[in-house]
């Protein structure tokens, strides 16, 4: 584990000890409830594939396909957070613009009159 995942470990552990039971235990549910989901999806997928293997081939599909699935999320989720930024830019510049305080503009015309030299009229 690199130092990174390690202290990011520990920081999840003192944060889940921290967590009072009801949260913990919704929690619990809920990660069991994902977990059978991606089994059942991993089973669709060998039967999709007309795939019947024995028990342990079947354990090795089911690891490289949940394995996979990270995969194909986490670089779908960059993709999705590139995107985000991209679009979003604009839209903050745009914002921007509408929300900005009004400014004279140099090119405006002054509201006084300059003063100029009059002669006097002979």
């Amino acid at each position: 584990m690199s130092p990174v995942d390690r202290q990011r470990f520990r920081s999840n552990i003192e944060r889940w000890r921290q967590l009072p039971p009801d949260a913990q235990r919704d929690l619990r549910t809920r990660e069991i409830s994902r977990q059978e989901l991606l089994k059942r999806e991993a089973e669709g997928a060998m039967r999709d594939a007309g795939l019947q293997i024995e028990a342990e081939k079947r354990a090795q599909f089911e690891q490289r396909y949940l394995e996979e699935r990270k995969r194909v999320e986490r670089e779908l989720r960059r993709e999705l957070q590139e995107k985000r930024q991209r679009e979003m830019a604009p839209v903050v510049e745009r914002l921007k613009k509408e929300f900005a305080p009004p400014q004279a503009s140099a090119t405006a015309a002054p509201s006084a009159v300059p003063a100029t030299s009059r002669s006097p009229a002979k």
